[in-house]
């Protein structure tokens, strides 16, 4: 299930039943005993009595141990439900967007061929909804083209996508920014953009870009850029209206 970007409110109520009724509660950390967003983002809707089950999936751009991490979590998962424990896996955001939900899902499927499991996927509110939300920024209009990836490694990758896309939303921006920054700049669409760093946590802030000096980000920034505006709709003061900060 989709636990949202990090404010507890946004949990959905199909959600929140679904946490309620489990026996089992897991959730993904990066590394043994480490605190996990997913399960700091629910506690306030989890119960007394509920089992907890830790799931390591190691953050690591190397192939090998994320592939034995999904498998490991994914054999742990099947046998709380092959005991016949109700089981819910959180999943921060929601469960089919750069999740790892997914790939444990795809794990579960591979282990699992000769068992019929039930399963039920329970979306969840997106950084970039949220963020639009906050901001009060339009994600898509009309007819728009709206473009959502990770933040590319090199500007010849960005320069590409902003080729194609009327609404581009750039993920995992990080220490990215030091480079995005001067090219939105030369492209003539810094005050077009939208930087939000945390949501829906305590230091979130949502702030125009230009208002951000190239310096490295949050993980969790997420960039929003309007390349252009439809001719129909009437345009903010301004040429992305939003507040400083929020």
């Amino acid at each position: 299930m989709g636990v949202g970007p990090g404010d507890p409110e946004l949990i959905t109520v199909a959600g929140l039943r679904a946490l309620q009724a489990a026996r089992v509660v897991a959730y993904p950390v990066a590394r043994p005993g480490a605190e996990s967003m997913a399960r700091t983002i629910a506690a306030p809707w989890m119960q007394a009595g509920q089992l907890e089950l830790p799931l390591h999936l190691p953050m690591t751009a190397a192939v090998e141990p994320r592939q034995q991490g999904w498998a490991a979590a994914a054999r742990a998962l099947a046998e709380q439900v092959g005991e016949g424990a109700d089981t819910a896996l959180l999943c921060e955001g929601d469960v089919s967007l750069y999740a790892s939900a997914s790939y444990l899902l795809l794990s579960l499927r591979q282990q699992q061929q000769q068992t019929e499991l039930e399963l039920r996927l329970i979306p969840g509110v997106t950084s970039l909804a949220a963020a639009a939300a906050a901001a009060h920024w339009p994600l898509a209009l009309q007819q728009q083209a709206m473009l959502v990836a990770p933040t590319p490694e090199a500007p010849e990758a960005l320069l590409d996508l902003l080729s194609r896309a009327e609404v581009l939303v750039l993920l995992k921006l990080h220490h990215r920014w030091t480079w995005v920054r001067p090219l939105l700049e030369r492209q003539g669409l810094l005050d077009k953009t939208l930087v939000a760093q945390r949501l829906g946590w305590p230091d979130q802030t949502i702030v125009p870009a230009r208002a951000l000096r190239a310096v490295s980000c949050s993980y969790f920034s997420l960039l929003l850029i309007r390349c252009c505006w439809p001719t129909v709709m009437p345009h903010p003061l301004g040429a992305e209206a939003a507040p400083a900060s929020l």
